[in-house]
């Protein structure tokens, strides 16, 4: 997939291209079927298939007060988008520039001339241009003047009744929902971590983790213990993951992710990993001393071993 990180790094003979525009976070089922479409639209005409998207919610810039957290930071979402097969991406920083583009400006400086859009696939609620003042019937009627027509998507419904919706993802996630979480993103939840130095309390009890940088990509699902995988240089290792702040001690931040990797005792510290989560084995508890608790994490990593089997 070829990125494009702003407009000027779009080359002059680009195109002509079929364009889909979002944020497409976490790239999920219902993105993924629009994607699919645009690859279909984009071959039957010989077009090239482009991704628009953003370098951060629209709504962090313009309401940060009603910016949901991300499910996906910048570098997922873009390995995430090339796993689908799709041609190229903008990525478009959304600033107070990009803010005030009047619709008609957005259409003719991006669609027509850095895309040569020649078909544009997009939701019936899809909105653009400063303060949003672009609707569907907007940009079919700016595509009838430049040269481009438009299509709207059906939303994917799975379940017969909601449609996928990265709001309805992170409901589940913060449920600890992991399981039914992967079936509607179509890919496992993950996060993104440089992993540091903790108080190597696992590895006196015998299970030494990997502890990831509050600074991590992704969104943290609820407090539990998970089994998933850890991903370090490319290769995968089973893991049995906690997140919380372990409540058998004082004085543990908030949210914190350990994995403990079965059957491995690797130097991870300085690595940026990756973390899976594949299931969800327990909800977050204190124990009322160091055996107990041994013997939950003992369980634990059997249960874990049992599931990515």
């Amino acid at each position: 997939m070829i990125v494009f990180r702003t407009l000027d790094d779009v080359p002059a003979g680009f195109g002509p291209s079929a364009v889909t525009i979002g944020k497409f976070d976490g790239v999920h089922t219902g993105h993924r079927a629009v994607i699919s479409t645009l690859d279909r639209e984009a071959l039957q005409q010989g077009l090239t298939a482009t991704v628009i998207t953003f370098d951060r919610n629209p709504l962090e810039l313009l309401a940060p007060e009603k910016c949901p957290p991300a499910l996906t930071g910048i570098e997922q979402k873009l390995d995430l988008l090339a796993g689908t097969g799709i041609a190229a991406t903008l990525l478009l920083t959304f600033d107070r520039q990009t803010a005030d583009l009047s619709p008609e400006a957005f259409v003719e400086s991006i669609l027509v001339d850095r895309l040569h859009a020649r078909v544009v696939l997009v939701g019936a609620d899809f909105r653009f241009g400063a303060r949003g003042a672009g609707d569907v019937a907007m940009l079919a009627a700016l595509g009838e003047r430049f040269g481009f027509v438009v299509h709207l998507i059906d939303d994917v419904r799975p379940e017969g009744g909601r449609r996928v919706s990265s709001t309805w993802i992170r409901d589940l996630l913060a449920e600890g929902d992991v399981a039914h979480a992967a079936r509607l993103l179509g890919h496992v939840p993950a996060v993104r971590g440089v992993v540091v130095h903790g108080a190597a309390r696992g590895r006196e009890l015998g299970f030494p983790t990997a502890n990831l940088s509050p600074e991590s990509d992704g969104l943290i699902p609820a407090d539990g213990v998970y089994a998933g995988w850890l991903t370090d240089e490319g290769v995968r290792y089973p893991a049995a993951i906690s997140v919380g702040n372990n409540p058998t001690f004082e004085g543990v931040p908030q949210k914190q992710v350990e994995a403990y990797v079965l059957d491995e005792d690797l130097d991870l510290y300085d690595h940026r990993v990756e973390i899976a989560f594949v299931e969800r084995i327990r909800g977050m508890v204190a124990f009322s001393g160091i055996e107990p608790l041994i013997a939950q994490i003992t369980a634990d990593v059997e249960r874990a071993r049992a599931i990515l089997s």
